[in-house]
């Protein structure tokens, strides 16, 4: 929910506020609150009880199409990675027994300086291999900017760096899981 600064109930409301900027009705949005998978940057989630809870929501919604982080979760936010392993583990596991029926796209994960040179990243990216590549018009752009807005209580110095700078406020490349 999303608690590690005993902000559960708050940060769910900027979860909807944002959703709701971007298309998403609050009826389509889950917050799962369990005790074994706590909000926390350093905690490394349980594989197989999150891909349990991930795979129960693709199959009571009828979901094609999951994105999510890589292997290095763009920040290296254990969370962030933790659900990388668990999509791998639910697409490894469907593909013996057939109850997955969706593709799942993961974010490329880029160093540093790729990370900060916004726009200035699409050439690059370009020429790299991936799967998917998305480049947000300036609307696009600046309609993301709104919905981060809507989590004031993350919105600590570093979150306006990334506002400003990152390549993934402008394009996002990824790859098939």
């Amino acid at each position: 929910s999303g608690n590690y600064y005993n902000q559960g109930e708050i940060r769910k409301k900027e979860l909807e506020q944002s959703c709701f900027l971007l298309g998403i009705p609050a009826s389509d949005v889950t917050v799962i609150d369990h005790r074994d998978l706590p909000d926390n940057p350093a905690v490394e989630w349980d594989t197989q009880l999150l891909a349990a809870f991930v795979l129960k929501h693709i199959e009571a919604n009828n979901i094609n199409l999951v994105v999510t982080f890589d292997a290095g979760g763009v920040s290296g936010h254990a969370n962030h990675i933790s659900l990388y392993a668990a999509l791998r583990y639910s697409v490894l596991r469907a593909s013996l027994d057939a109850s997955l029926r969706c593709c799942v796209l993961v974010l490329e994960s880029v160093n540093l300086f790729r990370k900060y040179i916004s726009i200035l990243d699409v050439p690059i990216s370009c020429l790299l291999p991936r799967d998917a590549l998305f480049v947000l018009t300036e609307e696009e752009t600046e309609q993301a900017k709104r919905a981060m807005r809507c989590h004031r209580s993350q919105l600590l110095w570093f979150r306006h760096i990334y506002m400003l700078f990152s390549r993934y406020m402008v394009i996002n490349s990824l790859r098939l899981l």
